[in-house]
């Protein structure tokens, strides 16, 4: 019922002026609403009040918002950017105000592509390539470009062509093809930098490098006698390396001799030069003494271990002696020998007429 309907009597003031019993204003307050509410429906005034209380609880559910731990929250005030709140609860100005767009920041998406392309040397090559990213700025991701996933595959695309359009075939099959990946990955990320995207590349992957079917026979062939070939070498590095060792230890064994044998031979010609330089020295005060002694030493290192005969006739006897064949004994003079002796190695003179 209205408050200035007839029969009233000025008992339903909004304004609350004329209060009975002592309620508080707060009372009356609470008692008007609920007694709106429960006329939902029933008149123009309590509709109006049922719309302006779901309008008020809607306004306080969107003053605030929740993130999630994988998310980033990207705040449009008027369709306008206001600010990025990371995972967690966050208030903010109602809708229509602002407005929050979740994105899944931490999310790892990848895009696959499976394409042919031409070598530096005129070959066609079939590669299957696999570009992983995530947002590293989710306000670019959402602003900078309209569709993400396509803008990245056909920048992951003019990167790999322009990779494997600079390289040769066996560069490409060959193990150096992973500096390829790696240089793929450098020229993708350069792109969409300059792309302002806001996205970041994780990893590049080439699953299958493989030539054409026409042709895959005759490349398998080349890669076979390419395997031979390194197992070829490989076999020669390990006999070079058993060998050479080997070798190293027989010259340094024969350079330590002759160097052993050069100090001994430069050793013994200077004790020589040393000794003769000594007798030198005596031969000049004494030489026919010096000459005499040095006559002695000489014959007796000579005839030290030879048999010797000693004549005691001053050459008067002819003196006849049979080859001594390896006995130590001393061979008896024939008759008319007298005065000679024959000396066994071990020197002992024995006889008539001897003469030590």
């Amino acid at each position: 019922m209205a408050w200035n309907e007839p029969g009233n009597n000025g008992q339903r003031d909004p304004w609350n002026r004329n209060r009975q019993g002592g309620k508080s204003p707060l009372d009356d307050l609470l008692n008007n609403a609920r007694k709106r509410l429960g006329k939902l429906g029933q008149g123009p005034g309590s509709l109006l009040t049922g719309v302006v209380v779901l309008l008020v609880v809607g306004l306080l559910f969107s003053s605030y918002t929740i993130i999630g731990a994988r998310q980033a929250g990207v705040v449009l005030r008027f369709g306008e950017y206001s600010r990025t709140l990371p995972p967690g609860f966050h208030l903010k100005l109602p809708q229509p105000i602002e407005s929050v767009t979740k994105v899944e920041a931490t999310r790892i998406r990848s895009v696959t592509d499976k394409v042919a392309m031409l070598t530096k040397d005129e070959n066609i090559i079939t590669i299957d390539f696999t570009v992983q990213y995530q947002v590293d700025d989710s306000r670019k991701y959402l602003f900078s470009l309209n569709d993400p996933d396509g803008t990245i595959g056909a920048a992951a695309e003019a990167a790999v062509r322009s990779v494997i359009g600079s390289s040769d075939m066996d560069q490409i099959l060959s193990a150096a093809g992973a500096s390829l990946v790696a240089q793929a990955q450098e020229t993708l990320q350069k792109t969409l930098d300059t792309y302002d995207s806001g996205l970041r590349v994780t990893e590049v992957s080439f699953q299958n490098v493989a030539p054409p079917n026409e042709v895959k026979d005759a490349f398998d062939d080349v890669n076979n006698a390419r395997e031979d070939k390194q197992s070829i070498e490989n076999a020669a590095l390990a006999y070079a390396s058993k060998v050479v060792p080997v070798a190293r230890g027989d010259a340094a064994r024969i350079a330590a001799e002759a160097a052993g044998y050069k100090a001994e031979r430069v050793a013994r010609a200077t004790g020589d030069a040393d000794r003769f330089e000594l007798l030198l020295k005596q031969y000049k005060a004494a030489p026919e003494v010096t000459r005499k002694r040095l006559w002695l030493e000489t014959m007796e290192q000579v005839m030290a271990k030879n048999p010797k005969v000693i004549d005691g006739s001053d050459g008067r006897n002819i003196i006849n002696l049979p080859a001594l064949q390896g006995s130590p004994a001393a061979t008896q003079p024939d008759a008319g020998t007298t005065g000679a002796v024959v000396s066994p190695p071990a020197g002992n003179a024995a006889g008539k007429g001897a003469q030590p």
